[in-house]
């Protein structure tokens, strides 16, 4: 491709780092300009990128060489924060959740539709060598036909290592909303889109403790369910179970399983970009021993996906697809989709019913093989 895409950072704040560290090592890549309420965060982002200047927001949705916004604001500042952009002829990628509601990233991808402009979103790990392996197996039909998945996020809250973790406990945080779209999207590119969930949700505990950091010993309060239980059918007929806690203190649950007629895939930490996939085929598996014990468990190895990738790399893959003219992988319709499934969850929880999703999406096209972007 031409130029790198010329990046302006909305939000310095814990995860810029990590996207600070990606966008050094990627050639499509390059920071411009940097903004945060807190001028400091700001100047020390900045300084590890050469030439990007502290602006205040609106002269960074204004300036010339700001080709698309980095979003890393708060889940709350999102949509707004988006929409600003858009408005301001601006491609977005921004971090999950894409809104606070389907009502709110509605009006995001319609907006980027209207202006011809692309939003991307979190999580990007899935573009990583282990969603996409496991998609390898899966649409090779090395389980034959799909038919059930179990996703397990099992801790026991943020507070105990993150400083300010207060946002996590409000409405637009929890579990569900906070590492949900890790999970669920991986569900979507293995699966496919969701059609109906039900769901329960509970709140064990109203106070939390921060456990590090300069307010370590500070408690606050508890406002939003932090232990969520869905069930999702998909198109495809196949059914998820999901588990969301922050309410866990030891667990030995898979992350990501998913179940076929003719096997079994276990799936790694779908927050993580790598890890070892295993597939059980019952056309090679011995008959387990008079115990009913069974390792016959097999590691495919790295079959696709994006190697030594990081936060960034769904930022990297829509700089290409706007060179390529094709639809980039961690696109909106994705993000929308699994903002109305988590959503359709707790609705679901909180009425003690089933409910119908309003959006679908396509399964993103796979990154077929193990492919380095830094090269």
């Amino acid at each position: 491709m031409g130029s790198p895409l010329r990046v302006g950072v909305v939000g310095a704040g814990v995860i810029s780092r990590q996207y600070s560290a990606a966008l050094l090592k990627l050639p499509q890549l390059r920071i411009t300009a940097v903004s945060d309420l807190d001028a400091a965060r700001a100047e020390a982002l900045a300084g590890q990128h050469e030439g990007a200047r502290v602006l205040t927001l609106p002269e960074l949705l204004a300036s010339p060489d700001v080709d698309v916004v980095l979003n890393l604001t708060l889940p709350s500042s999102h949509a707004d924060v988006a929409l600003a952009a858009l408005a301001a002829g601006k491609h977005v990628y921004g971090e999950k959740p894409l809104a606070m509601s389907v009502a709110e990233g509605r009006e995001v991808t319609k907006a980027a539709a209207a202006a011809g402009l692309r939003v991307g979103c979190a999580p990007d790990t899935v573009l990583g060598t282990g969603i996409q392996t496991a998609r390898a197996v899966v649409d090779a039909g090395e389980i034959g036909t799909p038919h059930s998945a179990t996703a397990f996020m099992t801790t026991p809250g943020h507070e105990r290592w993150h400083p300010n973790p207060d946002f996590y406990y409000q409405p637009g945080g929890g579990p569900l909303l906070d590492m949900g779209p890790y999970y669920l999207t991986s569900l979507v590119h293995l699966l496919g889109p969701v059609t109906r969930v039900v769901g329960a949700s509970s709140r064990p505990r109203d106070r939390r403790t921060i456990g590090s950091g300069p307010r370590a010993g500070e408690s606050f309060e508890v406002t939003t369910d932090s232990h969520t239980t869905g069930i999702l059918e998909h198109a495809s007929g196949a059914l998820s179970t999901l588990v969301m806690s922050f309410d866990t203190w030891a667990a030995r649950l898979p992350r990501i399983e998913v179940h076929g007629t003719g096997g079994s895939l276990s799936i790694p930490d779908p927050n993580m970009f790598e890890g070892t996939v295993e597939l059980y085929s019952a056309a090679t598996a011995p008959p387990p021993g008079p115990g009913g014990e069974d390792d016959n468990w097999v590691d495919v190895g790295v079959r696709a996906g994006y190697v030594d990738s990081g936060r960034g790399w769904g930022l990297a893959d829509l700089a290409i697809a706007l060179a390529e003219g094709r639809p980039h992988r961690a696109g909106d319709e994705v993000a929308l989709h699994v903002l109305d499934v988590m959503e359709s969850v707790q609705r679901a929880a909180d009425e003690h019913t089933s409910v119908t999703l309003t959006t679908s999406c396509e399964r993103p096209e796979a990154v077929t093989a193990p492919v380095d972007l830094t090269a």
